[in-house]
């Protein structure tokens, strides 16, 4: 079951002359599949992946998400939408370091105000254990180290139980060893029916997912599967 459609979407950068930095990309992503997006720098991919997300809403096409169409809605409209629907994970995890772990993964969840602050509570410690990261819940955000630190931003990204996490380059700043381990709770999360797009230029990373997307110039350029 397709989760997001992507049609035809073209996108312009007009500063400082009108550049093409999307031509026609066109893809969908099925429910609990763990899809990476690859190319060189420039290619696009941060742009494509900045529409997806909903937060630019300057293009041509269409996305839809969840079944609702997303081209064309109000702002207002969107921030809901991303919040019940999107968790994101940033090459910085961007945690609020006075805040302990514990709580900077129950913010989204207070935002969308969809349960009592003692559930999100519960939620959040349950995300917390799901990465292993339960005993450092009460520890402030600026004493966890950075791999700890991405492992939170993963379960503050799951709080909400969103349709798809996207990752902006989710292991850019980690070691090897953090690394593995940040992509261990991807693809374990993807078993379990979470549906993941990160963008990356860790080829490792590309590989182990389920499918990569090669992008060149603005352009799909390749799509390949990934047998395990």
């Amino acid at each position: 079951m397709s989760v997001l459609s992507a049609q035809n979407l073209n996108k312009y950068f007009y500063d400082p002359e009108k550049f093409h930095v999307l031509r026609d990309v066109s893809f969908d992503v099925q429910r609990g599949e763990f899809l990476s997006i690859v190319g060189k720098s420039g290619c696009g991919k941060s742009t494509l992946l900045y529409l997806l997300s909903t937060m630019d809403t300057d293009y041509e096409g269409q996305i839809t998400m969840a079944g609702t169409t997303l081209t064309g809605r109000s702002q207002d409209f969107l921030a809901r939408f991303r919040n019940e629907h999107l968790g994101f994970v940033f090459q910085f995890h961007f945690l609020l370091p006075e805040f302990s772990a514990l709580q900077n993964v129950m913010l989204p969840g207070l935002k969308l105000g969809k349960y009592s602050a003692k559930d999100v509570e519960e939620r959040a410690m349950e995300k917390l254990r799901l990465i292993g990261m339960a005993e450092y819940a009460h520890k402030p955000a600026s004493k966890l180290s950075g791999g700890q630190q991405q492992r939170v931003a993963i379960a503050r990204a799951l709080i909400n139980d969103p349709t798809i996490i996207m990752g902006d380059e989710p292991t850019g700043n980690l070691d090897r060893a953090n690394t593995e381990n940040v992509f261990a709770i991807f693809q374990d999360l993807a078993r379990k029916g979470q549906t993941i797009i990160a963008v990356t230029h860790d080829s490792d990373f590309a590989a182990g997912s389920d499918r990569v997307i090669e992008m060149s110039d603005g352009q799909i350029i390749a799509t390949h599967e990934n047998s395990h």
